[in-house]
């Protein structure tokens, strides 16, 4: 699935987005500062949220309209428009049909964080495509990514893209319903192939 997690420095201290725990994780906080909260973008990536924002004593943000959270120890807050403390934007991709997804998007610092919509694992790309849409988002790509310029996207599956960006997300979204047959072709050979 190549997943990924990410974390970035703030002034507001150190955020970890959709994160999946690992041994020597809060070391790897810790050179960046003090976690300032945990943040969920897509209501499947919940993993390890709960235990992390535990050890570092911080809430877990999720955004407003998120239906689907789980119980949880840790103090869970809802947030609408900017991540607290930052910068960073707050993004509605989907809430439809049981998939709820946000982004974060930082225009001045230009770093989009996308959960799940777009990303660079095989299963989303075609040949010569940097970034790709989601297998299930291909037919209706997320409009909400149209006109962004970042200088990087990270995502949840895959190394994301850190430079000419905004060229790779505009060419992924604008592409998207015009390479679905083939990507879909791929997938199946890969399926085939295991």
């Amino acid at each position: 699935m190549l997943r990924a997690s990410h974390a970035f420095a703030t002034d507001a201290g150190v955020w970890v987005v959709d994160p999946v725990d690992a041994e020597g994780i809060d070391d790897l906080f810790a050179e960046f500062g003090d976690v300032a909260g945990v943040v969920v973008l897509l209501n499947r990536h919940y993993r390890d949220a709960d235990e992390i924002a535990r050890r570092h004593d911080v809430p877990v943000y999720v955004p407003s309209w998120f239906d689907r959270v789980p119980e949880m120890d840790a103090d869970l807050r809802r947030f609408d428009t900017t991540l607290p403390g930052t910068d960073y934007e707050l993004l509605k991709i989907t809430d439809s049909f049981g998939w709820e997804e946000a982004a974060l998007y930082d225009a001045d610092a230009g770093t989009l964080v996308v959960a799940e919509s777009v990303g660079n694992a095989p299963y989303f790309t075609t040949p010569g495509e940097r970034i790709g849409v989601h297998p299930m988002m291909r037919l209706t790509p997320p409009s909400e990514l149209r006109d962004l310029r970042p200088e990087r996207v990270v995502v949840g599956h895959g190394r994301g893209v850190l430079d000419d960006a905004a060229r790779a997300l505009d060419d992924a979204i604008a592409g998207s319903r015009r390479g679905t047959p083939k990507l879909y072709a791929e997938n199946l050979r890969m399926l085939v192939q295991r």
